[in-house]
């Protein structure tokens, strides 16, 4: 393809990304109105698979739309998933109820979770040489701009859009069209549909006669079903977590215990599974590759920690700063910009820097930031937070393109598809664990201090100043005292999930020191023709360190 085509279709490519991105982030601030609007906040354990139902079904298809790729090139599955992203988020619009909305989102999921991985098969199929590097940060980088854009455009719509008073003033009464227009928050599912479809419209014109190597094979749907079992499992039993879990870890009745206990046992068969199998559904032979088990494994353990920053980053605004939208946008507009700041710069940089330094680089910013928020108090102002979240994100921007290039530079072209795939949901699998145990200490947290301020009438006494213990808990005073508290007592478990994350940012250093050096164009006999031979003769050996054109 001509470079000027080549870059008209990278950017219809990087938009259909950018929206993968900026769904996560736009969601995360519209929760809390989401909850209020369907349920209330007991019911954030039920309330939190409006992100982790998306996060769980991103992951699995993943690898599905990689192996797709490789199998029937990226030109249709990507318009496929840009019309399922776009129905996704019309429904979720729709949604009336939180099963309902949870349920078109994982429709949007589908979508979501093909749009990466093919994006990113795309791209290095493209273009080749150093301009390789520089086209896998534009599709990293965009993924966390529509990030970037997620908290301003939210905001935006919960505070100036009110659609409400709009259908008032037409004459239009309470009533399914109310229902599902009236809410400001739909309106952020809304905003995906004129995108996504005019985005369908310029890739289908833009990527007439052009696709990429098809090979013949089969979908491991078993596979699939038995790893999404056990991430399911596993991420519902991470949920349901709670204070009880040092006195019951081996009581088969406490709920979390069967079901990881499950998810370990449907891991082990999805394993013994896919190493017997020639076109398994996550091609665990792959990991003979030194360079993609060690970017598989940064990619883990950064996504660990990049879901403690984001969710973590909103709660500090929300139940410590006690800020609204507008703050959050602040916050984590500011980590999702960095990010892309990084992620962008990063395709740069490897050309003259090692990707293992490069990552290591990024890895020491994002420790740093994290060492400061573990020390966040109620005094910290929205400034402070915004900045150390903006170099958390600016430092895990930087690991996003090295370990994407050490990856794909470590296979052959066929396998492009699937390399992106495994990297990518080894992210978000680090993300999906890392909210769930989110979710189940928030969840316990809020019960037990629940518990301690009402266990009996006059029980909130002990929790504010003495000169107000003798006023009513309704007492102004004595509600701004208790929340005084409960925002010290916020800050206080949130440095310790910060700190957590900064042990598991340590932890990433070292595979990433195992990277590679600087980035060097592949000779020649890296082409697809050459791919073909390999892939149909067998290479020489299958050592993890062997030329990487060989197939596995």
């Amino acid at each position: 393809m001509e470079r000027r085509a080549a870059l008209i279709l990278l950017s219809v490519v990087a938009a259909g990304v950018f929206l993968s991105g900026l769904e996560l982030m736009i969601t995360a601030v519209a929760l809390p109105s989401i909850v209020v609007d369907l349920s209330d906040w007991t019911q954030l354990r039920h309330a939190s698979w409006i992100i982790n139902g998306y996060l769980l079904v991103y992951v699995v298809t993943m690898p599905l739309a990689g192996r797709l790729a490789d199998l029937w090139g990226v030109r249709r599955l990507f318009l496929a998933a840009l019309a399922a992203f776009t129905v996704g988020s019309l429904l979720a619009g729709l949604a009336q109820t939180l099963d309902q909305l949870i349920a078109a989102r994982l429709v949007q999921a589908v979508g979501g979770g093909t749009l990466v991985p093919v994006g990113t098969a795309a791209a290095s199929h493209l273009f080749r040489g150093h301009a390789r590097p520089r086209a896998l940060g534009v599709v990293g980088g965009v993924t966390f701009l529509g990030m970037a854009a997620g908290p301003f455009a939210g905001a935006a719509i919960l505070g100036s859009f009110h659609p409400a008073t709009a259908l008032a003033s037409l004459g239009i009464p309470d009533g399914p069209v109310a229902a599902a227009l009236a809410d400001p928050w739909r309106w952020i599912f809304y905003a995906n549909v004129p995108i996504g479809f005019s985005a369908l419209a310029l890739g289908w014109a833009a990527s007439g006669g052009w696709d990429t190597p098809r090979r013949t094979g089969r979908l491991d749907l078993p596979g699939a079903a038995l790893f999404s079992l056990g991430l399911a499992s596993l991420l519902a039993g991470l949920t349901l977590i709670d204070g009880q879990l040092a006195g019951r870890i081996l009581d088969l009745t406490y709920p979390p215990t069967p079901l990881v206990a499950l998810a370990l046992l449907l891991g082990a068969l999805a394993v013994v599974r896919e190493l017997r199998r020639d076109n398994p559904f996550l091609d665990l032979r792959l990991f003979r590759i030194a360079a993609l088990r060690w970017a598989a494994l940064v990619s883990l353990l950064t996504g660990y920690a990049l879901a403690t920053a984001i969710v973590g980053g909103a709660v500090f605004v929300d139940r410590v700063l006690y800020g609204g939208p507008e703050q959050q946008r602040v916050a984590l507009g500011a980590l999702a910009g960095a990010t892309a700041v990084g992620a962008l710069g990063s395709g740069l940089v490897v050309r003259v820097v090692a990707l293992r330094w490069v990552t290591v680089a990024g890895l020491a910013l994002s420790l740093g930031a994290l060492w400061q928020m573990m020390h966040w108090t109620p005094a910290t102002g929205i400034g402070e937070a915004a900045a150390w979240l903006g170099l958390f994100g600016l430092g895990f921007g930087l690991t996003v393109t090295p370990r994407s290039t050490a990856a794909i530079e470590a296979v052959n072209p066929l396998q492009y598809g699937t390399a992106s795939a495994i990297v990518t949901v080894a992210r978000m699998i680090g993300m999906a664990v890392g909210l769930a145990i989110l979710v189940a200490y928030g969840s316990t947290t809020i019960d037990r201090l629940t518990g301690e301020v009402y266990r009996t009438p006059d029980a909130y006494r002990d929790y504010v100043p003495s000169n107000l213990r003798d006023r009513p808990l309704r007492d102004g005073l004595v509600v701004q005292a208790l929340e005084t508290w409960a925002a010290g007592e916020a800050a206080r478990i949130l440095g310790g999930l910060f700190a957590v994350a900064g042990a598991v940012t340590l932890l990433a250093a070292g595979p990433a020191l195992a990277l590679g050096g600087r980035h060097r164009p592949q000779p020649g006999s890296r082409d697809v023709a050459e791919a073909r031979r390999v892939d149909a003769t067998g290479g020489p050996d299958d050592r993890a360190d062997a030329e990487p054109t060989i197939a596995l």
